[in-house]
């Protein structure tokens, strides 16, 4: 627009670029220097018509130090309206075309993601209602709007709505309710070309249907009031907000088709928005509400509570509580819970807390060989394997203890697909340092130095060093015949004079068992003299 007597032109320097946020999926305005091509142009309008002046209000050195183009409009728009028409022509990979400055990956993805939302997407290509919504024409999400109208009242509806979607009302209304009952002649007009397109006539326009045609499109962006005046969450997980004295903050539903993103404040704000009856609009698009069942545990009652809740996105609508969750959820809950509080919940057998221990020491003493990971993190992760099977019939926390006491042995041998785990542990350990009459060397809690174990120094008089492959460093706790430990083995005595010393020591402290002068070659007891 040219007009005449403009001499003087006075440049701020600055513009505001609409800047596309592909994680939120909103256009956040940005205030910015504007580049030298930029400068040129602003200052081309002092000189239409006879020479003028322009002053740029910043320093020379900043105006040379300015970016010499524009940053191009594709590397910070939404592209789903391109990738759209780009579905529509049959290419599938953007990459695949020669692009003056390629689209960025991350906008694509987000694109995609919001035509899978809208049912536009049938796997890489379009689905039939994506091809209705591209031979439209229209932006994306007002394309799906009008593709779902399905009667000729639905469609006058959503025709409106897409004509002042398309071109907002000035001076702040953001009740879309008082703005759509407006007679505006540039949405009407805009409207009439919509509905020729949808090959629609005779409807009528209906406020009553607008909530449901709304959220075709904008089911994301439905809203729900958050406590703080004039603060709601939306489906999406993210925050919007209405000025303090607006009346629409009353209502504890919205549908806000219209956001903008400041850069002030974290939450968007609301342009347009609807009141809307959450019970009604469910009715009207039951597509809208998910229900999922959850167990949890109370640690205040101690007990478990099952819940039904049904949500839009991340918004909660209800919750019910279910008087017989299946077994399944009850056990998963349980697990749940055995994860949060460690396993230090479950009572835990001596048996299986040797077997634990074997397994532990087997794995440090006989690395060669494959043994299941049995410390509290890998257990914890692993308790579908080896703690549900056991938890049969089990329908409360108090049972799953017992599960874990009673049956934690065979769950821990059978972890892993390996059944044998346990008595292939026992039988190693057994053979590393056999006592008599076979009974399984108890394992005392692992040592720094790679584990311990404690026997009766009378039951292992021919053990010698024989730890089997694999074993060294492993310690052992020497116990005298009142099974008190008495030495680890790495500080028992070696050689000759210590070990008749420390023998000498053992006849006088228990004169009546026995205590042979050639230990190493002695038959292996348990009993004492008078019965040797």
């Amino acid at each position: 627009m040219t007009i005449e007597g403009i001499r003087l032109v006075v440049d701020s320097a600055q513009e505001r670029v609409a800047r596309f946020d592909p994680r939120t999926g909103l256009t956040r305005l940005v205030t910015q220097r504007i580049s030298q091509a930029s400068m040129t142009q602003r200052a081309g309008r002092a000189g239409r018509l006879s020479p003028g002046i322009c002053l740029h209000l910043l320093g020379k050195e900043q105006a040379e130090r300015a970016a010499a183009q524009s940053e191009p409009e594709i590397l910070h728009s939404d592209l789903s309206a391109l990738l759209l028409e780009l579905l529509q022509w049959g290419c599938h990979d953007p990459a695949a075309l020669a692009w003056l400055d390629q689209p960025p990956a991350v906008n694509l993805a987000a694109a995609r993601r919001l035509l899978e939302a809208l049912s536009a997407l049938d796997g890489e290509r379009l689905s039939a209602f994506g091809r209705k919504m591209a031979a439209l024409g229209n932006e994306p999400r007002l394309a799906a709007m009008l593709a779902a109208a399905q009667t000729d009242d639905e469609a006058a509806t959503a025709a409106k709505l897409a004509a002042i979607l398309e071109e907002p009302p000035r001076g702040g209304l953001v009740d879309l309710g008082a703005v759509f009952s407006r007679q505006q002649a540039n949405w009407q007009q805009r409207a009439q070309q919509l509905m020729k397109r949808l090959a629609r006539r005779g409807g009528q326009p209906d406020a009553g249907l607008m909530a449901g045609l709304l959220a075709s499109a904008f089911a994301d962006r439905i809203a729900r009031r958050r406590g703080q005046e004039g603060r709601y969450q939306l489906a999406n997980g993210m925050g919007a907000m209405l000025d303090a004295d607006d009346a629409l903050g009353r209502h504890e539903w919205l549908i806000a088709p219209l956001l903008l993103q400041g850069s002030a404040s974290p939450d968007a704000r609301m342009l347009l928005a609807l009141p809307v009856e959450i019970g009604e609009l469910i009715a009207a698009r039951p597509e809208l509400a998910k229900s999922s069942d959850t167990v949890e545990w109370d640690e205040a009652q101690g007990t478990l509570k099952a819940w039904r809740r049904t949500v839009i996105g991340q918004l909660l609508i209800k919750t019910q509580p279910l008087a017989k969750p299946s077994e399944a959820e009850l056990h998963q809950a349980m697990l749940n819970g055995i994860r949060e509080k460690g396993l230090g919940v479950l009572n835990w057998t001596p048996e299986a807390e040797q077997l634990r221990l074997r397994l532990h020491c087997a794995a440090q003493w006989l690395p060669e060989e494959a043994w299941p990971a049995v410390d509290d993190a890998s257990l914890l992760a692993s308790l579908e394997a080896w703690l549900l099977p056991q938890m049969n019939g089990v329908h409360f926390p108090a049972g799953a203890e017992g599960a874990g006491s009673a049956s934690g042995a065979t769950g821990l041998a059978a972890m892993a697909a390996a059944p044998e785990a346990g008595s292939r542990a026992a039988d190693a350990l057994y053979r590393a340092d056999r006592q008599p009459p076979g009974d399984p060397i108890p394992c005392g809690e692992p040592a720094s130095a790679g584990g311990a174990y404690a026997g009766d120094v009378r039951r292992g008089h021919d053990a010698g060093d024989r730890r089997g492959a694999g074993a060294a460093g492993a310690g052992a706790a020497v116990a005298c015949p009142a099974s008190a430990a008495d030495h680890p083995r790495s500080e028992a005595p070696s050689g000759k004079g210590a070990t008749a010393r420390w023998q000498k020591e053992m006849k006088g402290r228990y004169p009546k068992h026995v205590w042979p002068d050639d230990p190493a070659n002695a038959a292996p007891t348990r009993r004492s003299k008078k019965y040797s």
